[in-house]
């Protein structure tokens, strides 16, 4: 991966998809399937505008049907489909919400678990350094369609943070971030733009 200031040879950028119901409503949503909304349809055309003209070395999207279409509606309709992408699995928590969770789990919240038959933030974590592994070995910048708990934590290990540090990067719907490098350091070059 490109060190030196200036250059966007190492770039990633990351694309949140577009809003599905769930997304809407604050459910959880890993596993469950759910296709874009209108409005996320419409939405992730218009990241087709923001991400026309870039080249890119690889284009990964994750296997859930909300990221592959956001891919396909920004103008990327080959991007490889990586099961390391996937949204964190919530297990017994998919499909309802956080304030749902705490009425029995006083304090819940996803960085710190658990998540019952799902998985932890450091089993996240090691899926995503998977991810950044093939990232820094491409040619040329990257683009990335996933979700926002996996991008979250795409990004605190991006930056060498613990998974859990993922917390600290709120991330909207149809959003584009952008990683890097300046000299050594990793850093956020943009954010939830």
């Amino acid at each position: 991966m490109s060190t030196s200031s200036g250059s966007d040879d190492g770039e990633v950028w990351l694309v949140r998809h577009g809003e599905t119901e769930w997304s809407r409503s604050g459910r959880h949503t890993s596993t469950t399937d759910l296709p874009l909304l209108p409005d996320g349809e419409e939405v992730a055309r218009g990241l087709g505008e923001r991400l026309e003209g870039r080249s890119f070395g690889l284009v990964l999207t994750s296997p859930r049907q909300r990221a592959r279409r956001t891919a396909e509606l920004a103008g990327f309709p080959d991007a490889e489909v990586d099961e390391d992408l996937a949204e964190w699995a919530y297990g017994d928590y998919e499909g309802i919400t956080t304030d749902q969770i705490r009425e029995t789990v006083p304090g819940w919240t996803v960085w710190d678990g658990p998540c019952p038959n799902g998985e932890t933030a450091a089993q996240v974590g090691e899926r995503l350094d998977r991810v950044i592994a093939r990232l820094e070995a491409a040619d040329g910048p990257s683009l990335v369609f996933a979700h926002g708990h996996s991008l979250r934590v795409l990004t605190a290990r991006w930056l060498g943070l613990p998974p859990r540090d993922g917390r600290l990067f709120r991330l909207g719907t149809a959003t584009v971030s952008v990683l890097a490098h300046e000299r050594e350091s990793p850093v956020v070059l943009r954010w939830n733009s």
